[in-house]
């Protein structure tokens, strides 16, 4: 048995003695420094892939993707001459409405200066891109009737302010009363896109009068005394807008009055001027007791108590600010809706 043993071992010494003597005919194998071997470092890897396809490439679907696959040329065009490329195919995640090339054309032709969206001034093309376009990922079933604010920026004196999004659900998706979303729900790596068929242009404080079914009364009260174009100037304005609640109380506290067309057109005037006054003031700049010199030429004046928020006018009455509809922010003032007519004092008037 002993005799076995000793010869097993000097078997593995001759072949350890072997492959040793074989490592080293090859060179850069190992390398003998003050009788103690080293070995090299070996290569770092020529080509390393972290996370490859099976074609060998990386595949994103950013929103900027989809755009680009789903044939949104004029989209993608606007973006890039924006700027925004980068933005939207980033990590942030946004929800993008996204109008569809006839949406882009219509708008090119409804300015005869328009003719491609080179012609559209840079900074202009860049926040009515930015309307379409709020933070976070929204999918259609999240989303309610009313206001949202959208990512533009616009100055209005020395404050920047995000205009307002109108949303309705009742029936089709619509967006300030002018774009329908005809495909919800793309879900991206970076938010969610829903194609709609028209551009949302940067709002005024008649887009929201036409767009807001509870304003509807005001609309038409607004083009019945010609102010239409007046709240689409410049401004900037305020405006406390009565509902269509509001305005049928009107009506029903005059025998007289079936219809807005049955009120004096001075007197109608009067009124609606009276429920506007100069300057963006938001409901944080609004304080108790502060009073406000409206368009015709009267006071309001602001209460506070509790949060809740009214007006006295100068006839002595008082309308309540509706808080689901404060702070409608356009790009020419802000609308704060109201839950009674506003009413001057006409007690110095000529019959």
């Amino acid at each position: 048995m002993n005799f076995i043993l000793k010869n097993v071992k000097l078997s593995f010494l001759a072949l350890f003695i072997c492959v040793g003597f074989t490592a080293c005919d090859e060179e850069d194998d190992f390398q003998f420094e003050d009788d103690v071997i080293t070995t090299p470092e070996p290569d770092p890897d020529p080509d390393p892939d972290p996370d490859p396809t099976d074609d060998g490439s990386t595949e994103t679907n950013t929103i900027i993707d989809f755009a680009e696959a789903n044939g949104f040329t004029s989209l993608v065009a606007a973006v890039e001459a924006a700027g925004l490329t980068e933005e939207l195919s980033g990590d942030t995640e946004y929800t993008v409405f996204a109008p569809d090339n006839d949406a882009f054309q219509a708008l090119l032709d409804s300015n005869d200066e328009w003719n491609a969206l080179e012609d559209i001034d840079a900074d202009l093309l860049t926040q009515v891109l930015m309307n379409h376009v709020q933070a976070g990922s929204i999918m259609s079933s999240d989303l309610e009737t009313g206001y949202i604010s959208s990512s533009a920026e616009v100055m209005i004196g020395e404050d920047t302010v995000n205009p307002s999004l109108y949303i309705n659900v009742d029936g089709d998706v619509m967006i300030n009363g002018v774009a329908m979303v005809t495909n919800a729900d793309n879900e991206v790596d970076n938010g969610v896109v829903h194609a709609v068929d028209a551009v949302i242009g940067l709002p005024d404080i008649t887009t929201f009068a036409t767009a807001d079914p509870n304003f509807s009364t005001l609309a038409e009260a607004l083009t019945s005394a010609e102010l239409v174009e007046t709240l689409q100037g410049e401004g900037p304005f305020t405006v406390f807008a009565p509902t269509n609640d509001a305005f049928q109380a009107l009506l029903d506290s005059n025998d007289d009055w079936s219809a807005l067309t049955d009120i004096d057109a001075d007197l109608l005037s009067s009124v609606l001027t009276y429920h506007v006054v100069s300057g963006n003031n938001t409901s944080g700049g609004l304080t108790d007791g502060m009073t406000v010199t409206t368009v015709q030429g009267q006071d309001l004046t602001i209460n506070i108590a509790d949060g809740d928020y009214t007006i006295t006018d100068a006839s002595g009455g008082t309308s309540d600010i509706l808080e689901e509809f404060v702070d409608v922010q356009a790009t020419n003032g802000v609308i704060h809706a109201i839950d009674m007519v506003l009413l001057p004092d006409t007690s110095g008037d000529d019959d």
